[in-house]
């Protein structure tokens, strides 16, 4: 098949080029140091069901590799055998963290042309795998950080996940996760816009939304936030750099530690945020808990919702009302040891904002716990 290449455009930042036709996020794909252990922790903690997996038993002699679903999420957790591999380097630098983001796409030849013409930097060109289930087709470029993002075609596999993998067929209780809301990418102070104009001219989307130092800051520190979203409005990618403030924000502390840009958080929309947040906290899942007094005036600020204040109030749940609507939120502790990646567990009634009314008092829960690590 012949593709014809658009040419890169002076678009507004505002305006999506939606000519890479993206149908979705296929997988994300953490690398770890004990893949057994993160799967288990997906499984019993999240709720997400193990579907395949890939090591010596298959073929694999360099890394041990899970893949687990919830709903339309689909995450992938690896850790290498041995200590000269990538995966353990990338380990050793930065922890438990993401590796990939992995896109859908129907034409993978037109959606390498196109980013290629626009200047993006190619981890690898298009190849494919093959095994008796056909034929698996990706490349995959360069973003912030060590992240990829691997284009993936599908249309001619029909494996459970990729060549090397088998299926896996275990028993799983569902907390409820239906699909990935957006994924957060922290990255250094003065590098925000550009890697928000890698997103316009590159890979096409718009800028949805700006929230600069004023919005999002406390007494003692602040960040600044674009989102950026694809032409469809089912990938939202908002980048985080630091502002300037009297002490460490938590945009500084991931850097510190993950010691590159990264990943800073996924989160995940599910239909009832109650019976779900109840299920992780009963699973051992710590959340972060806002200030007492938030509570106090949140009926009168987010106005009528259908879900009992009481039930919020109990759980930590966060609550902010735009014209749209409303949405529910809240924000786990640190999934790992290192206080890096985290995630967000989001209902939305109708709002499509990112809770804009409760940046303070989730800054100032987030210093709580900087200052318990001795990081403020």
């Amino acid at each position: 098949m012949v593709s014809t290449i658009s040419q890169p455009e002076t678009r507004p930042m505002t305006e999506e080029g939606d000519f890479l036709q993206l149908k979705g996020i296929d997988y994300v794909h953490f690398w770890v140091g004990n893949a057994k252990q993160a799967m288990y922790f997906w499984w019993k903690g999240f709720g997400f069901k193990p579907v395949a997996y890939s090591g010596l038993e298959t073929g694999n002699r360099q890394f041990a590799s899970y893949v687990l679903e919830s709903g339309q999420i689909r995450f992938v957790v690896s850790a290498p055998y041995g200590p000269s591999s990538e995966i353990s380097a990338h380990h050793l630098v930065h922890g438990d963290g993401v590796k990939e983001i992995a896109l859908a796409v129907d034409d993978l030849a037109k959606a390498y042309a196109e980013v290629v013409a626009r200047g993006a930097t190619v981890a690898w060109a298009p190849r494919e795998e093959i095994d008796e289930f056909g034929e698996l087709r990706t490349f995959a470029i360069r973003a912030y950080g060590e992240v990829l993002h691997v284009f993936v075609d599908r249309s001619a596999y029909g494996g459970p996940f990729a060549p090397s993998y088998q299926p896996l067929d275990l028993p799983y209780e569902s907390a409820g996760l239906s699909a990935i809301d957006h994924i957060v990418g922290n990255v250094q102070l003065g590098k925000m816009n550009h890697w928000v104009n890698f997103y316009h001219q590159v890979m096409g989307f718009r800028q949805l939304i700006h929230f600069d130092d004023q919005d999002i800051s406390t007494e003692y520190s602040a960040l600044m936030s674009k989102v950026m979203q694809n032409g469809s409005g089912r990938i939202k990618f908002p980048i985080n750099e630091p502002a300037e403030g009297l002490r460490k924000s938590q945009i500084e502390e991931f850097l510190d530690y993950y010691l590159t840009p990264g990943v800073q958080h996924i989160a995940m929309a599910t239909g009832d945020i109650i019976q779900t947040v109840q299920t992780l906290k009963e699973r051992g899942i710590e959340f972060l808990r806002v200030p007492g007094q938030y509570y106090e005036a949140l009926g009168d600020r987010v106005g009528e919702i259908r879900e009992p204040l009481e039930a919020i109030k109990e759980l930590g749940i966060l609550v902010d009302r735009d014209d749209e609507g409303y949405l529910l939120q809240i924000f786990s502790r640190p999934i790992q040891d290192r206080p890096t990646s985290f995630i967000e567990v989001i209902q939305r009634r109708g709002s499509r904002g990112f809770g804009k009314g409760n940046f303070k008092a989730l800054f100032e829960a987030l210093e709580a716990e900087q200052k318990r690590r001795g990081n403020l």
